[in-house]
């Protein structure tokens, strides 16, 4: 294990001097095969009737990059071609076409097209994105006048039909793509492109032959010598925060602490003050762009206003073009859903944003879109490779599981297993193959620790006989994987990860005896013996639960005093002791069948679930930890008592039916009692209302500093524990079963 860290911290220092230093941001960003071979056509002025391309370093790159299976352009992340591979093809053989070199090169590219465009539009049922309808014909026509001898069957001439007819469609809609030699000219960027996109640029110079094309162009082959963009020049602030996002994809967000804070200072600088809305060409990247930032930025506690991305939702003419196009504006949206699961209460902006993009989510997942023919902002090396993968999976994920109900260590493994087979493919670049090498190593590190931690305490359980109780459930394993899973945030702290799995191991053997196995006068006394602390009466199961949580308890005192020199015995004792006394209350409500009001039942079963019974103690022992009056008090409106109810609404919004039948009190079915015209259903809606609004205060507790007293690391516990109740209990009690939660608990101990 030394020798693995010894590896990992190698690796971090690389990718720290590569991707972090002095490093060119433009290193990331893909070559476009389409925009290389249009400069690759323009002809050298100076070149008389001798015939010579302006930039032969363009039309050298189209000769050297041709795919293995005879295309040009983006592959997917298994190497097959894509539907962007067909303007791009046509593109690059029209440039060898012109100079007439590559004869070999023209050969393979003819057969792709012959042999793969009918199978590539059928990919996408008939439907194909704008862009796509647009680029497509245009090809087509200049290869012929060309003379590229392209043949297509009858059936196919019949799609390729629709698809010119679509293009017509679009040019009548938008005055702004066919315009006149000198509104072309009004149209020009101060730097002399055309909507900031290479190959429009190019088309714009031979149109008009303006000098500030001209220049626009010589510059950026100088600044790209080896295939150019697909657009120049691009957002570098929009680079990094693509780094930031990917990095914590890959679950490698702490070894960059330092790095994507100053990435996130300097955007947040500059990104308060919101520039006039862009060109129509440019809106996606902006939306994608600050809906990225808006999702990073409140991640790690700036405030930042949701209209700083929000601002689309004013233009309906933005609005329409995106309900029309969905396609092109997926990865977008998908932006745009990731960013509003960090909604506060109260941002009615934020809700709406989020019903638009899950509409035009969901039109694009029964469209049947492919995740390569969707428009990717920025279009990263390994990183548009990991995006097209996902597709429509991420995007299915991100629709069926909420964010809040999915756990950072699985996220980070999906990632990069998607990541590992196109590095397999050699599809990743020599920044994203260390990146990946560190990925891997990083994950199984932990998984090592992890293995470790858990068999260590299942020895701790057997130990103390927790592990043969006899009734009840036996979930040493699920606490384990809910903590070690949910706690990733701590790679290294295996203190804290083994306080909170014990507390909740004892938590559940406690409670079920509570609920299934002990007499009254058992519970009783064992409620009073950890009032007082003294188990020397007790017997059988009784002293069993006493003598492991003393255990529990005394160790976590002897080593805060140890190490922060102050005694905390007495608060200990005080938490678990209340936490008994919640349960022995709800024992002693169902035995004498005494129905209290939702109220009543709540403020006692906000503290019988138990969370602030795991969070607080181990809180002590994070860096920076608790502070010691927070062991005492849970003041009103702060997170521990969020967590407590959320955690408690939860769980009662499904096991209602469970608790109904065992004759046990529920809020869900209190509220039902007291509305008698209400359906359960009524009573479910009340309940998850409730629960969704102290769902965004604790989520704004969590992440802003300013709202709670505790640190930051105690804050992500607490943050942490209610995602783990928010996955056991989104869509149904899957704590309680014995299958659901097998296959999510086996991965993070499987090995890559």
């Amino acid at each position: 294990m030394e020798s693995s860290h010894s590896i990992i911290e190698a690796l971090v220092r690389k990718i720290k001097d590569e991707m972090f230093s002095s490093v060119d941001l433009y290193s990331f960003v893909s070559p476009s095969a389409y925009d290389t071979a249009w400069l690759a056509m323009v002809p050298d002025p100076a070149g008389g009737n001798d015939g010579r391309p302006m930039f032969g370093e363009c039309l050298n790159w189209v000769v050297n990059n041709q795919r293995e299976g005879g295309f040009w352009g983006e592959s997917d992340g298994y190497g097959n071609p894509t539907i962007d591979c067909l303007p791009a093809t046509l593109a690059c053989m029209l440039a060898l076409k012109t100079w007439g070199v590559g004869s070999g090169n023209l050969e393979r590219g003819l057969a792709f097209i012959h042999d793969n465009t009918e199978k590539l539009l059928a990919e996408n049922h008939g439907r194909c994105p704008r862009w796509f309808a647009i680029v497509f014909p245009a090809m087509i026509e200049l290869a012929q006048k060309t003379g590229l001898e392209i043949v297509f069957s009858d059936e196919l001439e019949e799609v390729l039909t629709n698809i010119f007819h679509h293009r017509q469609r679009i040019l009548e809609r938008y005055a702004f793509l066919h315009l006149a030699i000198e509104d072309i000219v009004k149209h020009l960027s101060e730097d002399g492109s055309m909507f900031q996109s290479p190959s429009a640029t190019v088309c714009a110079f031979i149109t008009t032959r303006n000098r500030k094309c001209m220049n626009y162009l010589q510059a950026l082959v100088q600044r790209f010598p080896h295939g150019v963009p697909s657009m120049y020049p691009m957002d570098e602030q929009l680079i990094q925060l693509s780094m930031v996002d990917h990095l914590q994809k890959l679950g490698l967000a702490d070894h960059f602490h330092k790095e994507i804070e100053n990435i996130l200072e300097h955007v947040y600088s500059h990104y308060m003050s919101q520039e006039q809305l862009p060109q129509q060409s440019l809106v996606p990247v902006q939306i994608y762009r600050d809906a990225l930032a808006f999702r990073l930025l409140r991640m790690h506690g700036y405030h930042v206003s949701p209209w700083s991305f929000c601002w689309f939702l004013n233009h309906q003419d933005i609005l329409t073009h995106m309900e029309e196009d969905c396609e092109y504006f997926s990865s977008v949206m998908y932006n745009v859903y990731r960013a509003t699961d960090l909604t506060f209460s109260g941002e009615y902006e934020l809700q709406e944003a989020r019903s638009f993009a899950r509409k035009l989510l969901e039109k694009t997942l029964s469209l049947g879109i492919r995740g390569d023919n969707v428009a990717m902002f920025p279009n990263f090396h390994a990183l548009a490779v990991f995006d097209s993968l996902q597709w429509p999976l991420a995007i299915e994920n991100e629709l069926d599981l909420p964010w809040m109900a999915r756990l950072d260590h699985l996220d980070h493994r999906m990632c990069i297993e998607q990541l590992c087979e196109s590095t397999l493919n050699g599809l990743a670049r020599p920044h994203f193959t260390v990146l990946m090498q560190l990925a891997v190593k990083n994950y199984e590190f932990r998984q090592a620790i992890y293995k470790s931690e858990l068999e260590e305490l299942k020895r701790w359980c057997e130990d103390w006989g927790l592990s043969n109780m006899g009734f009840g459930r036996e979930k040493t394993t699920y606490c384990y994987f809910a903590v070690a899973v949910a706690c990733s945030f701590l790679p290294h702290d295996s203190e804290v990860r083994m306080i909170v799995a014990k507390s909740g191991i004892l938590i559940i053997v406690a409670d079920d005896f509570f609920d299934t196995k002990g007499s009254l006068n058992e519970l009783e006394s064992l409620t009073e013996v950890v009032r007082r602390w003294n188990g020397k009466d007790l017997s059988s199961h009784s002293k069993t639960i006493f003598a492991a949580l003393d255990n529990l308890v005394s160790g976590m005192a002897a080593k805060h005093l140890h190490q922060q020199g102050n005694d905390i015995t007495g608060d200990l004792q005080d938490i678990w002791y209340e936490t008994f006394a919640s349960w022995l209350l709800e024992t002693k409500w169902s035995k004498s069948g005494y129905i209290p009001s939702k109220h009543e039942y709540l403020d006692n079963a906000m503290i019988s679930v138990a969370t602030q019974t795991m969070v607080l103690p181990a809180s002590c022992f994070l860096n920076p930890g608790s502070p010691e009056c927070k062991l005492k008090h849970f003041q009103n409106g702060s997170i521990t008592k969020l967590l407590m109810v959320v955690s408690r609404l939860l769980n009662d919004t499904q096991s209602y039916q469970k608790e109904q039948e065992e004759g046990k009190l529920n809020f869900v079915l209190l509220h039902l009692k007291e509305n008698p015209k209400a359906t359960i259903e009524d009573s479910i809606s009340f309940t998850k209302a409730i629960l969704d609004e102290k769902r965004k205060e604790l989520l704004e507790h969590a992440l802003m500093d300013d709202l709670d007293d505790l640190p930051k690391p105690c804050k992500q516990l607490h943050l942490s524990c209610f995602k783990v109740f928010q996955m056991c209990y989104n869509s149904s009690n899957r704590f309680d079963s014995n299958t659901e939660l097998l296959h999510d608990i086996n991965r993070p101990f499987i090995f890559l």
